[in-house]
């Protein structure tokens, strides 16, 4: 029997660690060859490990939500005979990929050679430095950090005692109220248990002529008293680790709301004839898939960005750079049980109606079993973000960084409007209508050409013959 380390392999440019996500095997389980033990997730994907080695599994590097630094140990596997020579360089090129720690932040001595004497002010003003430095600070315990998601809320007063260590003296606690009347009610061990599943208060229950309270005294009060229901159990606690995909998205969300100073736009858009356009092409689809609204909007979009390109575009602020793109890569928000993910179209500029759809249903797809591929997730120039029938009348969604646009289309809804006539004559009739909202790095774009785009694009949905035309 042999002992075989295997170490996080570098698994994408630039990446340093990764998120343990889930773990397929146990200590104690076999695992075989090319079988996945583990999945990892980085900052671009998730990305299952296979075992290059049958055996047993003897160490693991930790549990889900613990990070694992590219080179370190991932886990120890017990297999019988010798590993395969390119297995064990392989592994070995792997543990040589180990970042080098950061330098610690500590005191420095700089000795300087000088020609003569040393001034005696400088001497002293040096002697006294080195004398106020103060002593190396004790090393701290380490110190546990959890993150807890709570599913009740929390009161402004307990939220001030945990922000205040040292909290103000609190006056004398009240005293306790008086008990029910309830324990001095004459019932049965029945009746009570029963008044207590309802949530009655015996006290309250007029008794018998013995003064003793019966089911039929209860059912008399419950009738007299309709809304007199059963008090509702309390949901339990629950403290759930956030970690994988979930993290993931709120890692970003924080980021985006962080850097992007937000503003959004919101404009009505009247779809009738858009959805006039879509039944017909739908009616005449044969084989190919049934449009949603969705294609017509990312072609729409496509044709009315090269006149604003401020929108299409990714800010680097660390760099200071902005790269206005001219091929469209639209990310598109799904979501799925782990989560909302934004897989990307990559050129939506140029592929047709049915082109995008076929796209957008397999990367819906992909998204929402886990198959997407790490590229099908990355590189997105701007995004739209689609809530379907549960819309809204508006939204303000948040920018998908380092994207500087989001677009936001609602949910569609029918009423009267006036509508002026070829004749001339204003009439009123009834009208689809659909707000379509953008939110946008304020940064980058400025508000009048946010809202110059969302006319630009609301006068092409208005006339969608136009948006077949090339």
């Amino acid at each position: 029997m042999a002992k075989f380390t295997f170490n996080m392999p570098d698994i994408g440019e630039g990446i340093a660690e990764a998120e343990i996500v889930q773990w397929h095997k146990q200590v104690g389980d076999t695992v075989n060859e090319d079988e996945e033990f583990v999945d990892m997730m980085t900052d671009k994907a998730t990305v299952p490990m296979e075992s290059p080695v049958n055996g047993k599994i003897l160490e693991i590097a930790g549990g889900e939500g613990d990070m694992v630094s590219i080179g370190s140990m991932l886990v120890v596997i017990e297999v019988e005979g010798e590993v395969p020579d390119e297995v064990v360089e392989e592994n070995e090129a792997a543990a040589e990929s180990t970042p080098a720690p950061a330098p610690k932040d500590e005191d420095v001595e700089v000795v300087i050679e000088v020609e003569g004497e040393v001034p005696d002010d400088v001497a002293e003003e040096s002697q006294a430095a080195a004398e106020a430095a103060p002593a190396p600070a004790p090393k701290a315990e380490p110190v546990e950090e959890r993150i807890e998601v709570e599913t009740s809320d929390a009161s402004d007063a307990d939220d001030a005692l945990a922000a205040d260590p040292d909290p103000a003296p609190q006056p004398e606690p009240r005293p306790a109220p008086e008990p029910s009347a309830q324990a001095k009610v004459l019932a049965t061990p029945a009746v009570r248990k029963r008044a207590k599943e309802l949530g009655v208060d015996l006290a309250q229950v007029k008794p018998a002529e013995d003064g003793r309270i019966r089911h039929g005294d209860l059912d008399q009060f419950l009738s007299y008293n309709a809304g007199y229901g059963a008090a509702a159990k309390p949901r339990a606690d629950e403290e759930k680790k956030v970690i994988g995909m979930r993290r993931r998205i709120a890692e970003n969300m924080a980021a985006s709301k962080r850097n992007i100073p937000h503003f959004s736009y919101v404009e009505e858009v009247d779809v009738t004839d858009l959805e006039v356009l879509r039944a017909q092409l739908n009616s005449n689809r044969g084989e190919k898939p049934k449009l949603t609204i969705l294609p017509l909007l990312i072609t729409a979009i496509c044709k009315t960005l090269p006149d604003f390109p401020m929108i299409n575009a990714r800010y680097d602020d660390e760099a200071g750079i902005v790269t206005r793109h001219g091929s469209v890569n639209m990310g598109m928000a799904a979501q799925t049980d782990a989560g909302l993910m934004v897989p990307v179209i990559r050129n939506a500029q140029a592929q047709n109606l049915w082109q995008l759809a076929n796209e957008i249903a397999r990367l819906a797809e992909a998204a929402r079993t886990g198959t997407a591929k790490s590229e099908e997730m990355q590189g997105g120039t701007l995004t739209v973000t689609s809530l379907g029938p549960l819309g809204g009348v508006a939204t303000t969604p948040v920018i998908n960084r380092p994207e500087v646009a989001i677009i936001g289309p609602n949910r569609i809804i029918e009423r009267p409007m006036y509508v002026t006539g070829a004749d001339g004559v204003e009439r009123i009739e009834k009208r689809k209508l659909m707000n379509i909202s953008i939110s946008c790095d304020h940064r980058v774009v400025d508000g009048w050409d946010a809202a110059s785009f969302v006319q630009a694009l609301k006068r092409l949905l208005e006339t969608p013959a136009l948006i077949l035309v090339d």
